[in-house]
C-alpha cells in the first residue's frame, strides 16, 4: 500500500510518516520542504505547493497513491490562519478527487468533538490561542462530510495532545466517533506517536470509512 502524507515535515505529519515507513507502506511525503526528511528507499520526497490543485493532483496521479493523509496545518501563528486552513483543506480535498483517489483521511482539531451536544471549540472556556485554528478544522470538517465522492475519515486528536506528552509509542489507544475519550482521571490524552499508530491503523483498515473519530489511552 502507498500512502501520501501532506504537511509531511509537520509535529504530527513526520511521525505519520515514520511510522507508515517502520510499518513497511510506501510514503510520498509532500510538504514545501519534503528533501529536508531523512531519506529511505520506500520514501518518495516531494516539494510543492498545496494550493496548487492541478500540480498536487498530477504528483498524486503520478506516484499511484492509495491513500491521502492530510496532516495539513496553515500555522498557529499565521494571522489569516482561518482562510488559509480553510482553502488548503478544500484545495487538498479537489486535488484527491481530481487525481481519482477515494480515500482521503484528514487530521482536524479537538474542538471539533462534542460534550453533551455541544462542540468543544464552542465552549467559553475554549484557549483563545487556538480557537481560529479549532474553528477552521470544525468549519471545513462539516465541508468534508459533505462529500458523496471521497471515501473520507475526519479524525480529532484527544485534547491533551502536544508536544509536552512524553508517553511515547505504546501502540495502544481507544476510539470513539465525534465525543472524547476519557481515562479514569478524567483526561483526553495521546502521544503524538500513539496518534500516528491510531492513523496508520485507519489507512490499512478502514474502520471509519465517512465518519469523525478520535483517539486516546
Amino acid at each position: 500500500m502507498k500512502i501520501a502524507v501532506i504537511g509531511a515535515t509537520g509535529f504530527v505529519g513526520s511521525h505519520i510518516v515514520n511510522e507508515g515507513l517502520n510499518r513497511g507502506l510506501e510514503v510520498v511525503a509532500i510538504a514545501r520542504n519534503a528533501s529536508s526528511l531523512d531519506t529511505n528507499e520506500n520514501l518518495t520526497k516531494v516539494d510543492l505547493d498545496i494550493n496548487d490543485i492541478n500540480v498536487l493532483a498530477e504528483e498524486l496521479k503520478r506516484n499511484n497513491v492509495d491513500v491521502v493523509v492530510s496532516s495539513f496545518n496553515a500555522g498557529w501563528t499565521n494571522p489569516n490562519l482561518y482562510n488559509d486552513f480553510l482553502q488548503g483543506s478544500k484545495d487538498i480535498e479537489s486535488a484527491v478527487e481530481k487525481a481519482g483517489i477515494k480515500r482521503l483521511i484528514v487530521i482536524g482539531g479537538a474542538g471539533s468533538l462534542y460534550i453533551d451536544g455541544k462542540q468543544l471549540v464552542d465552549s467559553p472556556s475554549f484557549p483563545a490561542e487556538y480557537r481560529q485554528g479549532a474553528t477552521a478544522a470544525r468549519d471545513y470538517s462539516n465541508i468534508l462530510k459533505a462529500n458523496t465522492v471521497l471515501d473520507w475519515t475526519f479524525f480529532s486528536p484527544a485534547i491533551e495532545m502536544n508536544q509536552t506528552i512524553k508517553t511515547g509509542r505504546t501502540g495502544t489507544y481507544r476510539t470513539n466517533v465525534n465525543s472524547p475519550v476519557f481515562d479514569g482521571d478524567g483526561r483526553s490524552i495521546l502521544s503524538v506517536e500513539d496518534l500516528a499508530v491510531a492513523i496508520v491503523d485507519e489507512v490499512v483498515n478502514a474502520k471509519f470509512i465517512r465518519q469523525h473519530f478520535t483517539a486516546a489511552y
